[in-house]
C-alpha cells in the first residue's frame, strides 16, 4: 500500500493540470485517493500479474494508468489498442484521470460493439466500467443451438465485474443478456442534477455521495430509496427500497439456476462468488460451494444455451451490487425474464413477480 507520503511524490511528479484540482485540494484528495480500491497497488485487481512482470494488453486498459494511456493514445500513441509492454503494479493513478488529453475522449465503445457518448467527466469510468461481454456476444454464441441441450463447447461467459457503465445506458449498450420477445429500458435517467458517475460517486474515495439522495428521497441512505408502488418480488411490502426487490429476485434466480441445472440439464450446479469460473458442479448436492467442490477442474460443465444466458445475467446483476441505483428497471427486467424462462424450461410454477 503507497504510503501518503510516496502518494504525494507521485502527485508531484504527473502532468496534471491545475484545473484538475479543483475538486480538492492535494491534502484531502491523495489520502481518499491513497484509501481507495483504485490506488490500492496491492489488490487483486493490480497485483494479479506481479509474477508475470507484465499486464497483458486486453487487462492494461483497465488495470493500470499506463495501459489506459496507451489505449486512449492520451501518451501519443495510437487509439484503440495497447501497444506498450505495461509493468505490473500500476494502479488507477492520478493521470488516468486528470492527464491532458483525458478530458479530450469524448466516445466509448461497449463490448456489444455499440459506441456512446462520453457522459461529463466520465470517459475513464465508462472505459473501464464496461464489462468484458454482453448479451449479443451470448446470442452469437448460441447460433441455432436448441436451448436446452447441454453442449460441451460452451463455458461460463463471465461478463467481468462492476459493469455500472453498461447497467446505466441499459438496452441502449445490451450489456444483459436480453429475451426475445421483451421490451428493455435505455438508459436511466436517474434526475436532472444527477447527470454524469462523479454526481453520485467521490471521484477519489469513490465513496457513494448521499447529499444529492435527500433532496429528494428524504434519506441518505440509498437501499431505503424507491419510488415505484409496484410489488416486483411479490412479497407484499412495497415500501422497503428497491435495492431489496433487486436482491429477492436476484435470489430467486439462484433457486431457479439451480432447479433447471439439476432438472434439465442433468447436472446439479453450484455458485462460488469468489472463485473463478464461478460456478461449479454441486457433487454431494447440499447447495453449497464446498471446499473441495471449488476447482477448475469441477468447474460446471453442462451449460445448455438457456441456463448459460440466466447465469450470466445472475453473475452480471452480482457483480454489479449497484444496479439498484445505476439502473433499476432494467435490473429488474433481465432478472425477472431470466427466472421466469427457467421457470417455464423446468415445469415449475411462476413465482408471482412484476416485470417492469
Amino acid at each position: 500500500m503507497k504510503t501518503v507520503r510516496s502518494a504525494l511524490s507521485l502527485l508531484v511528479s504527473m502532468t496534471i493540470a491545475p484545473a484538475a484540482l479543483a475538486q480538492g485540494d492535494v491534502a484531502t484528495i491523495v489520502p481518499q485517493w491513497v484509501s481507495s480500491a483504485h490506488g490500492d497497488a496491492a489488490a487483486e485487481a493490480f497485483s494479479h500479474w506481479n509474477e508475470e512482470g507484465e499486464v497483458p494488453s486486453a487487462c492494461a486498459v483497465c488495470h493500470s494508468g499506463a495501459g489506459f494511456r496507451d489505449f486512449h493514445g492520451v501518451d501519443g500513441s495510437a487509439v484503440g489498442s495497447v501497444d506498450a509492454t505495461i509493468p505490473s503494479g500500476g494502479v488507477v493513478d492520478c493521470d488516468t484521470c486528470h492527464a491532458d488529453g483525458v478530458a479530450a475522449i469524448t466516445e466509448v465503445t461497449f463490448p456489444s460493439g455499440i459506441t456512446m457518448p462520453v457522459l461529463l467527466n466520465a470517459g475513464t469510468c465508462m472505459t473501464c466500467h464496461q464489462g468484458r461481454s454482453s448479451g449479443p456476444t451470448l446470442r452469437e454464441r448460441f447460433g441455432d443451438a436448441d436451448p436446452d441441450t447441454p453442449d460441451a463447447e460452451l463455458r461460463f461467459l463471465n461478463p467481468h465485474y462492476a459493469a455500472a457503465a453498461a447497467t446505466t445506458f441499459g438496452s441502449e449498450v445490451s450489456g444483459l443478456y436480453e429475451y426475445m420477445g421483451q421490451d428493455y429500458a435505455g438508459r436511466f435517467s436517474h434526475a436532472p442534477e444527477i447527470v454524469t458517475c462523479s454526481t453520485c460517486h467521490n471521484p477519489h474515495s469513490l465513496e457513494v455521495v448521499t447529499d444529492t439522495c435527500v433532496s429528494c428521497h428524504r434519506t441518505d441512505d440509498p437501499q431505503a430509496v424507491r419510488v415505484s408502488e409496484a410489488d416486483y418480488d411479490g412479497d407484499g411490502d412495497v415500501t422497503e427500497g428497491i435495492a431489496a426487490e433487486v436482491e429477492a429476485l436476484r435470489l430467486m434466480l439462484a433457486e431457479e439456476i439451480a432447479a433447471y441445472a439439476q432438472g434439465v440439464a442433468g447436472s446439479p450446479i453450484v455458485y462460488a462468488a469468489t472463485a473463478y469460473p464461478y460456478f461449479f458442479v454441486d457433487a454431494n448436492g447440499n447447495g453449497t460451494a464446498d471446499e473441495g467442490e471449488i476447482s477448475r477442474d469441477n468447474a460446471y460443465a453442462s451449460w445448455t444455451p438457456r441456463l448459460l444466458a440466466a447465469a450470466y445475467n445472475f453473475q452480471f446483476v452480482t457483480r454489479d451490487p449497484g444496479g439498484f441505483a445505476h439502473n433499476p428497471e432494467y435490473t429488474l427486467q433481465a432478472l425477472h425474464d431470466s427466472i421466469a424462462d427457467l421457470a417455464t424450461a423446468s415445469g415449475r410454477p411462476m413465482p408471482a413477480i412484476t416485470r417492469p
